[in-house]
């Protein structure tokens, strides 16, 4: 059974499972959640590839623990091999085709750890837009009605404090229990913006990893874990060197290349993960600007403010994110720590 390939495609109530061993299918059929579980404790060690999709994390890790050799693949890939129809049947299929593919990169998946860091992140991303949604939305109503919103008056609480207050401003009971309401919507998410904070705050703690990244310049918190989530995974192997997990993660001009001739352009406009990039690029340009307004420390302060010069901030903060990203992959591969070296 050492060269079977089991290609499996995960829903949410079937799991359709594709058996290829000797060059041939030997069978393909739908199974429930439990007939799969008793399919791999039954089996021998086999090569069992997933598509990558929302549950795909949590059945790998399973074939892994039951003696599997469990590896995820990219959906899009899949996609662009599958013939025919889209079904069940002709997914599980292409997946089995596309793992047999020369030079296969397959998705390096994600401990509980990982997945339990990211789903804080991801409830503080949907609360941060939610907090811009109300607050906007207060503002525009507020200003239908020429009551203005400043921060030198006290911001958007005092304005509907004193619109609440005013007793003559023709507004009406019910419109100002509304407004109440909404007021108090907004408070309580930003509580809740503040508690995973204090989340991934005691998260931090409790993984060496991430502690270590918050030495690189423009890492915290936030960076530090997107990074260990991007990257800290036991099988970083998915990632030949530092270079290509940060092309990854768009950080790398985009590459022309024709006729012997090559061209290269700008990072990119549309990645598969922007806020991952964004909130990189955020903390560079921070130590690009703390590194600009001071004397040079260390030789990466001293290449900053050089690389300043020569092209910019902007440009200097995706530099100084690239670095970052290639850096953290070597720490983490490594098991070394992040020393600036002074000058």
């Amino acid at each position: 059974m050492e060269n079977t390939i089991v290609g499996v495609d995960l829903a949410k109530n079937v799991i359709q499972v594709c058996v290829f061993t000797n060059k041939k299918v030997l069978s393909n059929t739908e199974m429930t959640p439990s007939e799969f579980i008793g399919f791999l404790a039954n089996s021998q060690a086999l090569t069992i590839v997933f598509e990558s999709c929302g549950t795909s994390n949590y059945w790998k890790r399973t074939a892994n623990d039951l003696g599997h050799d469990a590896r995820l693949i990219s959906a899009k890939l899949v996609s662009a091999v599958r013939q025919n129809q889209k079904t069940d049947k002709n997914d599980a299929l292409a997946i089995v085709q596309a793992t047999l593919l020369p030079e296969v990169t397959f998705i390096s998946g994600k401990s509980i750890e990982q997945q339990q860091l990211q789903s804080i992140m991801r409830l503080r991303e949907l609360a941060v837009k939610q907090k811009t949604a109300a607050g906007n939305q207060i503002k525009s109503l507020l200003l239908e009605l020429n009551i203005k919103v400043s921060n030198r008056g006290g911001g958007m609480k005092s304005a509907i404090e004193r619109t609440l207050e005013d007793a003559e401003n023709g507004l009406t009971a019910e419109f100002r229990s509304a407004l109440d309401i909404a007021w108090q919507q907004y408070i309580l998410i930003l509580k809740s913006i503040n508690e995973y904070d204090n989340c991934l705050e005691k998260s931090i703690e409790s993984h060496s990893e991430c502690k270590k990244l918050l030495k690189l310049e423009g890492v915290g918190t936030l960076n530090a874990i997107n990074l260990y989530i991007a990257l800290g995974c036991a099988e970083l192997g998915v990632f030949e060197k530092g270079k290509d997990a940060s092309a990854c993660i768009g950080l790398t001009p985009i590459q022309y290349s024709s006729g012997g001739k090559t061209k290269l352009g700008s990072i990119g406009k549309y990645v598969k993960n922007s806020l991952l990039r964004s909130q990189l690029i955020t903390g560079a340009m921070s130590a690009v600007s703390h590194a600009s307004n001071r004397e040079p420390i260390t030789t990466k302060d001293r290449w900053i403010q050089s690389m300043v010069e020569r092209r910019g901030k902007k440009c200097t903060a995706v530099a100084l994110a690239n670095k970052t990203v290639r850096t953290a992959y070597a720490m983490l591969t490594q098991n070394t720590e992040y020393k600036a070296e002074l000058i």
